[in-house]
């Protein structure tokens, strides 16, 4: 296939353009087999097996597989050698690596053998920059895929053989130097997390106001007192609703030593409500009122990034509007990410929430307290304990939530608790930005790297290298001779 270098950028001196079947053995993965989940296809199986989300995990070099097939599955695929560019074509559209095993793979990805003068980390860093321009050719559907004659018409710079290999080791060279730079940034963000972590356990157990306690002992409310007036707010709030409902309580000798004023207390004790949130089918369009749902709920703050809408005259509306102070309890989701724990506070529009989550009003205890303690590593414990699994999502109900007891602190020593926390937060927040941001930093420099590297400004040029379009005539398949066709002669 020739390239039309009429509508190309010019290259720099001793480069030339080429599509990648110029480069070497190029095609298709392959999986005949149907169904793929014929025990012939891996019994006794021996020959490495890789699926697109491996190439997508791989950064780059491709040492895992997903299964291994067996002969008979061999029969349906082919095997890759060691050093085939994978490209996928599905799904994550132009995902690479190298591989460093032999492997099958399924049609979903490409697989580029170089020609022994092409450089395949070359071409494999080529493909990362071409991402973002393949991803337009995707058809707007729910799965992403391109077909093999888009990826055949990519245009490759080439440029003399030493000169790739020149590029790929400064590209190596310098990606080290990010790399130890990200691991440095990952490390942070991880002990931010311990941190985090221990300030919660801190607050909740009264370790991060013990200074403050020794100070102001003489005016602490007894605990007992404390719980006392917070149950009779709560009979009065309940007018209205019926026949009181008395709470659930709780036996205090069956939890650790609290300090001096403090008392448990459950969830029902300390609340006028505990309520599911809406199941109607939302809306994508940005009309009406927003509705939290368990992705809304991060590191124990409300992310707005991707919401979904009710109509503002919504039957359930005003009952399911939040207001500040409501707790936010994710009841439902996998078993890692149930009992998720927010706080809605300080927005200016009316907010509802879906019926995977619930809302919890509470009283005589600041609700940020109340949400550390469940985002803690007690809160977790408890999540465990009481959890049941629900066709492959984990619930702990509103009854479950009820029963949960809780440590109440006096609500002179809740304002100090508060404060630490909300200092102790803004400290974390910033050196997660800091994260962030570098880690962005890095993403930016790797994509000028590449830049610079197809550019031909990243190592400079040698006037005695091979033009590569005398290497890429020198490699190019040859057309088979034709033999003379020999007319017969005449009568």
């Amino acid at each position: 296939m020739e390239v039309d270098v009429k509508i190309l950028p010019e290259l720099p001196n001793g480069w030339a353009w080429a599509t990648l079947p110029m480069l070497g053995e190029f095609g298709r993965g392959k999986s005949k087999h149907r169904p793929r989940n014929d025990d012939r296809l891996y019994a006794d199986g021996k020959y490495p097996f890789l699926q697109t989300g491996r190439i997508r995990n791989s950064n780059g070099l491709i040492r895992e597989y997903d299964k291994l097939y067996s002969d008979f599955g061999l029969a349906q695929s082919k095997l890759w050698p060691v050093g085939t560019v994978c490209i996928t074509i599905a799904a994550n559209i132009a995902e690479s690596g190298i591989l460093k095993i032999e492997a099958c793979f399924p049609d979903s990805v490409v697989g580029l053998v170089p020609h022994p003068e092409i450089s395949g980390p070359f071409v494999e860093a080529f493909v990362r920059t071409a991402k973002e321009n393949l991803d337009r050719y995707a058809p707007a559907t729910a799965q992403k895929n391109i077909n093999l004659e888009i990826l055949n018409s990519v245009s490759v710079p080439i440029p003399p053989a030493e000169e790739q290999e020149r590029i790929v080791e400064k590209i190596e060279t310098l990606f080290a130097r990010l790399d130890k730079g990200e691991e440095a940034v990952r490390d942070v963000q991880k002990l931010l997390t311990q941190y985090r972590q221990s300030v919660l356990k801190s607050a909740v157990t009264g370790q991060l106001t013990a200074d403050w306690r020794a100070e102001n002992s003489d005016q602490l409310e007894s605990g007992r007192d404390h719980l006392t007036r917070i149950l009779a707010t709560r009979r009065e709030q309940w007018e209205g609703r019926g026949r009181y409902k008395e709470p659930v309580s709780f036996d205090q000798s069956k939890q650790m030593e609290l300090p001096n004023g403090w008392i448990w207390a459950t969830v029902d004790q300390l609340s006028s409500a505990v309520e599911y949130g809406s199941s109607a089918k939302c809306s994508e369009v940005d009309s009406g009122v927003p509705v939290l749902r368990m992705g809304n709920i991060v590191a124990g703050k409300l992310d707005l990034a991707k919401l979904k809408y009710l109509p503002t005259d919504h039957s359930e509306f005003p009952k399911l509007l939040l207001e500040d102070g409501d707790l936010i309890f994710n009841r439902t989701n996998s078993a890692e990410l149930v009992g998720k724990t927010a706080i809605f506070s300080g927005y200016d529009r009316d907010f509802s929430f879906a019926s995977y989550l619930i809302r919890v009003k509470l009283i005589g205890v600041e609700p940020q307290i109340v949400s550390s303690f469940i985002n803690s590593l007690f809160g977790r414990q408890w999540v465990r304990s009481v959890v049941s699994q629900q066709v492959g999502q984990a619930n702990v109900n509103g009854t479950k939530l009820k029963a949960l007891a809780v440590p109440l602190a006096p609500e002179a020593e809740q304002a100090v608790i508060l404060e630490r926390l909300e200092d102790a937060e803004a400290r974390i927040s910033t050196l997660e930005d800091w994260c962030e941001t570098e880690t962005k930093r890095s993403a930016s420099l790797r994509q000028s790297i590449l830049k610079d590297a197809f550019a031909g400004k990243l190592v400079p040029q040698d006037p005695a290298d091979e033009p590569a379009s005398d290497l890429l005539a020198r490699i190019a398949p040859q057309e088979p001779t034709k033999k003379p066709t020999r007319r017969k002669a005449k009568a």
